[in-house]
């Protein structure tokens, strides 16, 4: 990021910036541009407040427990916040992630092509997928409305 004219820096990293309206002329809007220290893991930006613990569960196919681990095996402390993570930190941390863990778009793949497996050979867990009906064994008398969509009211009969 460049600082060019008119730019003041207040603190490390925050810049206090004026420009002016482009529709509205000689209106001044003041705004801070933060430096952005954004940890980007496996394609995620994970939140920069968070501890890095819960910031690895915002991956999808990272869980809590899988965050601690993939932590452990890094040598990152998991009280530290991801704004505080060195590019080395975040380097070891996407090396151990790419080793273990299936995430984002591969995991997301990999769930749809063992359901489409499953439609295929038609055994009774492909059969309830397509049905659109639930898979692991819930009643369907009463409830399973996720499943199987809004209600649809039958007319009466006329007698």
């Amino acid at each position: 990021m460049r600082v060019g004219k008119g730019c003041i820096i207040f603190a490390p990293g925050v810049i206090q910036q004026s420009l002016t309206h482009p529709v509205k002329d000689n209106i001044k809007f003041r705004f801070k541009m933060e430096e952005r220290h954004m940890a980007r893991i496996a394609g995620v930006d994970l939140p920069r407040d968070k501890r890095v613990e819960i910031g690895l569960t915002y991956i999808y196919g990272i869980g809590k427990t899988s965050a601690i681990r993939i932590l452990a095996d890094a040598g990152v402390d998991p009280d530290t916040r991801v704004r505080d993570l060195t590019q080395d930190d975040v380097k070891k941390i996407s090396e151990v992630i790419d080793e273990t863990q299936v995430v984002e778009g591969d995991l997301r793949r990999e769930i749809q092509l063992n359901i489409k497996r499953l439609k295929e050979i038609g055994c009774y867990r492909g059969i309830r997928h397509r049905k659109g009906l639930p898979v692991r064994g819930q009643k369907t008398k009463t409830n399973a409305r996720t499943c199987k969509g809004p209600k649809r009211t039958v007319a009466n009969k006329k007698k």
